[in-house]
């Protein structure tokens, strides 16, 4: 069973940084590509990052790029978020999934955390 646990979250001043972390339990954690997605609240859940299982290839929603960074440490199964000068609008759960691809689809993805929980304050 894979388990994933996101943290690093909090409240942050708009333009300010978070950087967020999940940890996956298992030994294949190489093998899984990695998405970050986001739920702010009354809204659906959108996809904010992925990356592949070698860290070689990341895919980025419009609204993040040049601001937010996706990477993994593989030796520590680990997936991070970096996020730059955040926005108010950003407020919202993040949420860590793995997957076999590094996919801008929910349903791409088997296995999700709980979510943690980022306040951009204006």
């Amino acid at each position: 069973q894979v388990q994933l646990v996101e943290s690093g979250g909090g409240l942050v001043q708009a333009g300010g940084s978070l950087k967020l972390s999940c940890g996956v339990s298992g030994r294949t954690f190489s093998r899984y590509a990695m998405g970050w997605f986001r739920q702010a609240p009354g809204k659906e859940r959108d996809f904010v990052a992925a990356i592949s299982g070698s860290g070689g290839y990341t895919v980025y929603a419009e609204s993040v790029k040049g601001r937010f960074t996706i990477s993994r440490d593989n030796a520590k199964n680990t997936v991070y978020l970096q996020m730059n000068s955040l926005k108010p609008e950003e407020t919202a759960v993040y949420y860590c999934a793995g997957g076999t691809k590094p996919s801008l689809f929910q349903g791409s993805y088997d296995y999700w955390g709980q979510g943690t929980q980022v306040t951009v304050s204006s």
